[in-house]
């Protein structure tokens, strides 16, 4: 059997089931045994191949079908490098083969190169991967398998796989692949330590106001058969960006999504909090805010994470770190309290007036027709989705800001994005992979400068007919990088929009040029039967909504510029703009030591 036929069908065996790839001479053995038992997607660049394989396999991370990208040698692995790198930080499993040249043609130690389109693709990538290896020489099944399985294990991250040409093509001599379970690094359930759950337990019963924040190392499915346990309990609970869809919007004890640009009422309640019990969220930066030292000024912080880096980089300072499976944690906790662990009635009711008093108060600029009001329209966008949408919010930018502030999920709707790299020009590949995860309807919601950096998969859309409404804020540019501009460097506007060296193309001629339906939407689109008609059947479509150029993004943690040039942020729950004082000292009241 040739070498890359034994591969593919190891691959197959471990269920993997979609190939994503780009062509390549580097590859082509690779690629010509994948299309035999596969279902092979060519992409226009390598860039949106990883990015579409990350998010089919978080699309469908509990079901059996996984996906990988095949790139090729050289500018195919550099072009893979930001994509590699998103998965990196935000932790998930994705799967990377490329291509590299003939072992006989590998450089030695001080060229730079030999072979044709030579580059040391495991070199470039060890830093932002779980595995980088070259394959010199054909590996059994099982050395494939602990590859993938270090890929899954613990913190999961990305695995790079290199193989040389001529081992592609070579004849080997291992025996056909049989069925084999995945290896599981782990080895079972995770170790419960039995004194750390009890300090978890005691610090429960003492606090006056605890609250549970949900993150991305926990998984819907994972979570959802626990929420009759999580609502007997009381706990407030909140998620992380990475964490949306762990919780339905509706639910009695779901109270937002604390962030720096996050909901202003979450924010209010989470910095009030006496005990925060963090499962699987890093509280990064993003979560506690430029002013991480006045991170829940009045609480214990109980973090629980698979990685001890995080849990030892101290800021924010925790009080209780527990290494270990936050979702076995959480699971044994739900098994262990009992029904008189506390009382957090009056906490959970002071939680609900703070989010209604909060819902209305942003000064956002009310734009006129034609403009749409971003806020209001992510909104009224979410009343139509079905009970099990996907939904792909860009990764940067005004319209993932929106969409995480205004959105409301419901059922099992999925929501699911890459902020840790926070890198334009992700949310059209994340959709094409998670379109063919699902097999039902995406919404996108992006806006028209990240659009613009991987726009040419519109050819993919469109040749698969994928089911995906595109949602286009088009507002001439980079807003965020604007109000940016405009806030800090006296309106000095460089390289944002038209006027200042950067133009956006006709939508509705480039959705021509490939086959797609365009629609530019206005004022009352909520009553108006073409969209909906649009909207329900099953082709691909583009809806431009025209967002005034000058339109804010409020709230946000503001900063100031120091006498030294240094920027001094805000603690979370005082977000731009700042409140009414009187409303202020309502909603503050144990910031200020009010009983």
């Amino acid at each position: 059997m040739k070498y890359s036929d034994y591969f593919m069908r190891v691959l197959a065996d471990q269920g993997y089931t979609h190939c994503f790839f780009v062509a390549g001479g580097n590859v082509m053995h690779l690629l010509d045994s994948a299309s035999k038992i596969l279902e092979c997607v060519p992409f226009t660049h390598e860039h949106s191949a990883v990015i579409a394989a990350e998010y089919f396999n978080k699309t469908n991370v509990a079901a059996s079908e996984r996906a990988f990208s095949l790139v090729t040698a050289g500018p195919g692995l550099t072009n893979s490098v930001t994509a590699i790198a998103g998965s990196w930080l935000e932790s998930r499993e994705n799967l990377i083969i490329g291509g590299q040249v003939k072992t006989a043609d590998l450089k030695t130690q001080d060229l730079r190169q030999l072979g044709i389109q030579e580059v040391d693709g495991r070199e470039i990538v060890h830093t932002i991967t779980k595995v980088s290896e070259r394959l010199r020489e054909p590996v059994s099944s099982e050395r494939i398998r602990e590859f993938l399985a270090e890929g899954k294990s613990g913190r999961k991250g990305p695995v790079f796989l290199e193989v040389c040409l001529d081992v592609q093509a070579q004849d080997t001599s291992f025996e056909p692949v049989a069925t084999s379970a995945p290896i599981d690094l782990l080895g079972g359930p995770a170790n419960i330590d039995k004194a750390k759950l009890a300090k978890i337990i005691e610090l429960l019963d003492e606090a006056k106001r605890p609250l549970f924040l949900l993150g991305g190392g926990l998984e819907q499915h994972q979570v959802r058969p626990l929420i009759p346990a999580l609502e007997k309990l009381g706990v407030p609970i909140m998620t992380s960006w990475n964490g949306a869809d762990l919780v339905p919007s509706d639910s009695p004890i779901y109270f937002g999504r604390p962030n720096t640009w996050g909901q202003r009422g979450a924010n209010i309640i989470l910095q009030q909090a006496d005990l925060l019990v963090a499962f699987g969220a890093r509280l990064g930066l993003q979560q506690t805010g430029f002013a991480w030292d006045e991170f829940l000024p009045l609480g214990k912080i109980v973090q629980i994470d698979v990685d001890s880096a995080e849990l030892d980089k101290r800021r924010p300072s925790v009080a209780h770190a527990v290494h270990g499976d936050a979702l076995e944690y959480l699971r044994e906790l739900l098994g262990m309290v009992s029904p008189e662990l506390g009382d957090w009635s009056v906490w959970r009711e002071f939680a609900k007036k703070t989010r209604v008093a909060t819902e209305e108060l942003e000064e956002n600029q009310k734009p006129k027709s034609p403009y749409i009001d971003p806020y209001e329209f992510v909104e009224d966008l979410s009343k139509n989705f079905g009970d099990r949408e996907v939904i792909v919010p860009s990764s940067s930018g005004g319209s993932f800001t929106v969409t995480m502030q205004a959105i409301n999920l419901i059922g099992s709707q999925r929501l699911i994005s890459n902020k840790g790299l926070a890198s334009m020009g992700y949310g059209l590949a994340g959709a094409i992979g998670a379109s063919f995860a699902a097999k039902s309807r995406v919404v996108l919601l992006e806006g028209d400068g990240g659009f613009l950096q991987n726009v040419q998969e519109l050819a993919t859309v469109a040749e698969h007919g994928l089911n995906i409404k595109i949602f286009l804020m088009s507002n001439n540019g980079y807003a965020s990088i604007r109000m940016t501009q405009e806030n800090y460097f006296d309106g000095n506007i460089v390289g944002t929009g038209k006027g200042s060296g950067l133009r956006m193309p006709s939508w509705e001629l480039l959705a021509k040029s490939v086959g797609i339906g365009w629609t530019q939407l206005s004022s009352g689109w909520q009553a108006n039967p073409d969209f909906f008609k649009n909207f329900e059947h099953g082709l691909p479509w583009i809806f431009e909504v025209v967002i005034d150029e000058q339109q804010t993004y409020f709230p946000k943690i503001g900063s100031s510029v120091e006498s030294d040039g240094s920027m001094k942020s805000n603690p979370l729950h005082r977000m731009d703009p700042l409140i009414d004082p009187d409303l202020e000292s309502e909603l503050f009241p144990y910031l200020e030591g009010k009983p």
